[in-house]
């Protein structure tokens, strides 16, 4: 095998939104950049086999629901026909059309891009295993770890089943099974259980905690829950699945709720949405003195810097939030921090999107962090019902959340949950960064009918009045 001895300013480890983020600001400072990974071109794991795949899929459950709904309007359609392969073809398209457009942005910025697998030497040398088998040595000045995470799995599921999937597996589309099990109700759970239910599948969620989404607060969830539930064949909180077993036909699966009630039911496929998990073995982190906690995840300080000095990393490796909007501007700060800038990464809000239908956002602090945090504060809610755009369109099923600081008036978190919700979130995140109170919302102006005037309606409602929704004072004694 053909041995090779490089150099380079920059290795950058992984080719995800943090890895080529970090790649493409490198190369336009004028650094000299190898980019490492096994993937045809750049895109990683959002692009291949997350966040652009399932939002392409989403987006015809979302156009199927629509016109299934569109009688209430006097509009009828006829019942839609699914063709599984064209659906297919449409989503592997958009994701081809994607990582080739980042293929020649690599190549146009002039970054070194190797199909392979790294792994460290020393604390200033990679071990590269081309996908051809051929070895090579990268000697680099910095390195950036951006491996990202693959799904977590569960004790007693069985090994390379067709009729078990993960997230990556769930994408692929092979099929529209007649029933499916969603273990987990975080957002991939739900958002791929939305994909199938819509295209035909009779889906069960199993959580084992006693909510949807944990972590999310509570009032957009239980909207959002009214809604799966007339898509849902079933929705079983505090249930554990186990004892899986195959058959000809399916997985039986034992489902063990609460107060020890159990059934064992056949499901066609089953889909494991229960996490996921840093991508940090098999690296040789020891080898450059990289130290990583007791979940996996490398440990770095507020400038994405490991406990190998000239070693950086981002991303899903590294901690929560695993997302890709965070790695992104992770890997763009660890080339400012290269290039001699102070900067550190310190957001007041990371926005995170969960693309169901309603859609869920927010930004900066939950209720259920203020409350743990012990600041003062007051929740305002304003209601979409009493938003005239989403009555237009037959979507008042929303609500929109500010979370103040009481005495500043300071925004301190913003939440909303329906239809579009992910694309109104960044005007919390502007507020929030910016320092922004509330008056600062109820007097910027928003464009008419709009679903974003239900955010300045929520500044309103802080003050104890808004336009379209009407609240009796409380009389003072």
């Amino acid at each position: 095998m053909a041995v090779q001895t490089n150099i380079t300013d920059v290795a950058i480890i992984g080719g995800g939104p943090g890895g080529y983020a970090a790649a493409f600001l490198a190369a336009d400072l004028g650094m000299d950049v190898t980019l490492i990974d096994p993937n045809p071109n750049p895109g990683g794991v959002c692009l291949y086999q997350g966040c652009i795949p399932s939002k392409t899929l989403l987006n015809a459950s979302r156009l199927i629901h629509e016109a299934s709904e569109a009688d209430k309007w006097g509009v009828t359609f006829s019942k839609p026909k699914i063709d599984v392969g064209r659906l297919r073809a449409w989503k592997n398209d958009v994701v081809q059309n994607l990582t080739e457009g980042l293929g020649r942005l690599t190549a146009q910025r002039k970054v070194r891009y190797i199909r392979g697998r790294a792994e460290f030497a020393g604390d200033d040398t990679l071990t590269i295993q081309a996908v051809d088998g051929d070895f090579s040595s990268l000697a680099f000045k910095n390195a950036i770890i951006a491996t990202g995470s693959y799904p977590a799995r569960i004790p007693g599921l069985p090994e390379k089943s067709r009729l078990i999937l993960d997230s990556s597996g769930a994408l692929e589309l092979d099929d529209i099974p007649k029933s499916l099990l969603v273990i987990g109700g975080g957002y991939i759970g739900l958002e791929l259980g939305t994909v199938y239910a819509t295209l035909g599948s009779k889906v069960t969620v199993a959580e084992i905690t006693s909510g949807l989404m944990p972590g999310a607060d509570r009032d957009l969830v239980t909207i959002l829950r009214k809604r799966l539930e007339n898509l849902f064949e079933k929705i079983a909180l505090n249930t554990e699945a186990k004892n899986f077993n195959l058959q000809k036909n399916g997985v039986k699966v034992l489902l063990k709720g609460p107060e020890d009630t159990s059934e064992s039911r056949l499901f066609s496929k089953v889909l494991v949405a229960v996490g996921r998990r840093p991508f940090s073995q098999g690296l040789g982190l020891e080898k450059a003195g990289i130290a990583v906690d007791e979940k996996g995840f490398i440990t770095v300080d507020s400038q994405c810097r490991t406990t190998a000095s000239n070693i950086f990393a981002i991303g899903d490796v590294v901690g929560e939030p695993m997302l890709a909007h965070k790695a992104s501007h992770q890997g763009r700060l660890a080339i400012e921090v290269i290039g001699g800038s102070k900067g550190v990464f310190e957001p007041a809000a990371i926005p995170a999107v969960v693309f169901t239908d309603p859609e869920v956002a927010w930004a900066g602090m939950t209720e259920q962090i203020a409350r743990a945090s012990g600041v003062n504060f007051k929740t305002v809610r304003f209601p979409w019902a009493a938003s005239g755009r989403a009555t237009a369109i037959g979507r008042t099923d929303g609500l929109t959340k500010l979370i103040i600081e009481s005495g500043t008036e300071r925004i301190l978190g913003v939440a909303m949950v329906g239809a579009g919700a992910g694309e109104m979130i960044a005007e919390g995140v502007l507020a929030i960064e910016m320092g922004a109170n509330a008056t600062d919302l109820k007097m910027s102006i928003h464009p008419h009918p709009t679903l974003t005037e239900t955010v300045m309606e929520a500044a309103e409602l802080f003050y104890g009045t808004a336009t379209h929704f009407y609240r009796p004072q409380r009389k003072k004694k």
